[in-house]
């Protein structure tokens, strides 16, 4: 039920959650978990005002008091440059709908398999068209740990925090200060990892790997510097650089050196006491959502595992984490075992889970189709020539999820349940195959899960 009043949500949370002097308190836990807990999540994201914004902060202190609690990731990936750690690639999953029943999904999974090291996930792109600002995402992902009992540093992440190169291109300073704020944004709502992405304004066609990386690890340097001043007090953001658009050219060793030592230099200039970066994001091959042929199935890609393999040592050589791998959901399943034996610090998945929920047999046809006739008609324009309607369809139905978001999330039980079982085993198959299961001792060893409060709305 979603409510009017925030007198309405603290009479249905009565014996369960308690409010004294703006502290929270549990009164009743497994009522929380079975019942409560859904009832703030729904009126965090579908109520308005104040009994929002009351449902966003409740759910956040419950998570400070039951452990699940936002956390930075920088701590583990500088150990694993000092070699404290290694044979293990942290996954990054980004939730583009359904995000609570999805985030439930990897919760049972990580519990059942033991996993401290993953991340979930939002980039600039997605936070748009799926309509989940930072403080709504967060409050997703924290309802579904409390829900499934997860404890332990959930780790937050803007993926792709990216410079649109046609925006910079006519209007740098604005396009610098939209990223600025969107990284306010998202530091206060709990994402205290943040990918910056300024490969887009690589430069391929200057004289020297230097000059063709030089906007790009400027602008990363800026923006590391920035937050830096905007982070909590006791966090230390886990930051991400980038070197090779994703979709492009294979990235090098000599690129990744390029930059580095530009970004070092920089920002010994600007701000010689801040931290750097912890990992930097490369191309090896892969794209976006895969390579999507006429009949809208994907073509077969190859990693180049050996590149990989060699940025992410000469990453790690750097004081790095390692090199990161984006656009991998789709890759056939024998591929994944071969990131942790690269050595691979964190890879990005993201369409695979999505086309789990899309091709779901038991998804109300009606429902599909409705999303389907809406792309069709309010993205006609993306529908390129020398597309199919299946290649157009799978391209751009991630843009389904925001405008039909409480559809989706009021789809029947035995549906819900369904995707979210078929969506933790697959979870629980990644989750091995990366071979993080048995990681929440390392991660408790190593990372400093703080306790932010924040103050009543």
């Amino acid at each position: 039920m979603t409510y009017t009043t925030v007198q309405d949500l603290f009479s249905a949370l009565a014996g369960v959650v308690a409010v004294t002097d703006d502290k929270v308190s549990i009164q009743d836990e497994g009522a929380l978990r079975s019942t409560a807990i859904d009832t703030l999540v729904w009126n965090a994201t579908f109520a308005e005002g104040a009994v929002r914004d009351t449902a966003r902060w409740l759910i956040w202190e419950l998570g400070q008091i039951t452990g699940a609690q936002p956390a930075s990731i920088h701590e583990l990936y500088i150990a694993r440059g000092e070699d404290k750690w290694k044979g293990a690639t942290v996954p990054a999953i980004n939730l583009r709908g359904m995000t609570y029943d999805a985030g439930r999904a990897v919760f049972r999974a990580a519990r059942r398999l033991n996993v401290g090291a993953l991340i979930l996930e939002i980039a600039r792109s997605e936070i748009g068209y799926t309509m989940q600002r930072p403080a709504e995402y967060t409050t997703s992902v924290l309802a579904a740990a409390i829900k499934e009992g997860f404890t332990g540093p959930i780790f937050l992440q803007g993926d792709h925090f990216q410079a649109k190169a046609a925006v910079y291109a006519k209007d740098a300073e604005a396009e610098r200060s939209a990223i600025q704020q969107l990284i306010r944004e998202a530091i206060e709502g709990g994402f205290y990892n943040i990918d910056i992405d300024a490969s887009t304004l690589v430069d391929l066609g200057q004289p020297t790997l230097e000059e063709q990386q030089r906007t790009n690890y400027e602008l990363t340097t800026e923006f590391t510097a920035f937050v830096r001043g905007e982070e909590p007090a006791g966090v230390t953001v886990s930051l991400g650089g980038e070197i090779g658009e994703v979709g492009g050219k294979n990235s090098t060793v000599e690129e990744l050196t390029a930059f580095l030592d530009g970004f070092n230099r920089t920002l010994d200039q600007i701000a010689p006491a801040a931290s750097g970066l912890s990992k930097i994001s490369v191309q090896t091959g892969t794209s976006h959502g895969g390579v999507v042929l006429p009949d809208g199935t994907l073509a077969d890609v190859k990693v180049d595992f050996d590149t990989l393999r060699n940025l992410s040592a000469a990453a790690r050589e750097q004081g790095l984490g390692g090199a990161v791998q984006h656009g991998a959901s789709t890759l056939p399943p024998e591929a994944f075992g071969h990131f942790p034996a690269t050595e691979t610090l964190e890879i990005h998945l993201a369409t695979g889970f999505q086309n789990i929920i899309y091709d779901y047999e038991g998804l109300p046809d009606e429902f599909r189709q409705k999303v389907y006739a809406y792309l069709k008609d309010a993205h006609a324009n993306e529908w390129k020539p020398e597309q199919t309607e299946e290649q157009f369809i799978y391209k751009t139905r991630k843009k389904g999820f925001g405008p039909f978001k409480e559809e989706w999330w009021s789809l029947p039980d035995e549906v819900r349940a369904e995707i979210g079982q078929r969506l933790e085993d697959q979870f629980a198959f990644l989750f091995e195959k990366l071979n993080v299961p048995n990681t929440t001792e390392l991660v408790a060893q190593i990372v400093t899960a703080p306790t932010v409060h924040k103050p009543r709305p």
